[in-house]
C-alpha cells in the first residue's frame, strides 16, 4: 500500500483519535487538525512521538493551506449538550468547515470524506431510512443547527461534484460508541455506562419498544476507509 498524507479534521475528537491510529498503523501520514472545542488531547497524545503524525491547532472555518492526498471532514461537536452550547459556532462548523476543505480538496485533488449523521433525516416518519428518504427537519429548533448544518454540509459536497468533478463521500453517522467517547455527552450508551457503573437504575424513555442503530468505533473507523476507497 503506497503511503498517502492524511488530513483528519476533529482529529483530536472521539471518531478522529481513532482513525489517526489505524492510519498511522497502515503506514501513512497523518496531519491531525483540532482546535480542541470538544476534541481531547489525551486521546492522541500516545501519537505525538511518531515522526508521521502532526497535530495543527487550527479552526476548520478558517482557510487552510497545506498539500495532501486525502482530506476526512470531522470536525463538529457531535452531541446536543456540545453543539447547543454554542449553536452559531456548530453551524460555521458545519458550512464553513465544509467549503475550506472543499476548496483544499479541489487546489491539491485530494480525495475528500464528509461525517455526515443521522440527524439530516430530522424526525422522520419512514423508519428504517432509506438514502433516498429526504427526511422531516424542523429548520428552527434548538437541534437545527447541526441538522442542517450538516444537510448544508451535504449539499456543498454533491455541488463540488456535479460542479468540479471532486472525488467526494459521505458517511450518515448513526451512533457510535466504544472507548474515548465522553461520558458526559448526554447519549444514551453513555448514559447507560455511567448510570452502570454508578449503581443507579439504568433511565429507559417510552415503552422501551423503541430501537436504535449503533456502531463500535473501530467498525465505524473501517467503514471509513473502505467508504474513502
Amino acid at each position: 500500500m503506497d503511503s498517502k498524507k492524511i488530513l483528519i479534521t476533529g482529529g483530536g475528537g472521539f471518531l478522529g483519535s481513532h482513525l489517526s491510529e489505524r492510519l498511522l498503523n497502515e503506514g501513512h501520514e497523518v496531519i491531525c487538525l483540532d482546535n480542541f472545542f470538544t476534541g481531547n488531547k489525551q486521546n492522541i497524545v500516545h501519537l505525538m512521538n511518531n515522526p508521521r503524525f502532526e497535530v495543527l491547532r487550527h479552526d476548520v472555518t478558517l482557510p487552510l493551506f497545506i498539500e495532501v492526498d486525502e482530506i476526512y471532514n470531522l470536525a463538529c461537536p457531535a452531541s446536543p449538550i456540545h453543539y447547543q452550547h454554542d449553536p452559531v459556532q456548530t453551524t460555521k462548523t458545519c458550512v464553513h468547515g465544509a467549503i475550506n476543505m472543499l476548496g483544499l480538496a479541489k487546489r491539491t485533488g485530494a480525495k475528500i470524506m464528509q461525517a455526515s449523521t443521522s440527524e439530516v433525516y430530522g424526525d422522520p416518519e419512514v423508519h428504517p431510512q432509506v438514502e433516498s428518504y429526504w427526511g422531516r427537519v424542523n429548520p428552527i429548533g434548538i437541534r437545527s443547527c447541526y441538522d442542517e448544518g450538516k444537510r448544508c454540509a451535504e449539499t456543498l459536497f454533491l455541488d463540488y461534484y456535479r460542479q468540479h468533478n471532486l472525488d467526494i463521500k459521505i458517511a450518515r453517522i448513526f451512533n457510535t460508541y466504544g472507548p474515548k467517547m465522553h461520558a458526559n455527552d448526554g447519549r444514551v450508551v453513555s448514559n447507560f455506562v455511567v448510570q452502570a457503573l454508578k449503581g443507579d437504575d439504568i433511565t429507559i424513555y417510552g415503552d422501551g419498544q423503541q430501537s436504535r442503530s449503533f456502531c463500535y468505533v473501530d467498525e465505524m473507523v473501517d467503514a471509513f476507509i473502505r467508504l474513502m476507497g
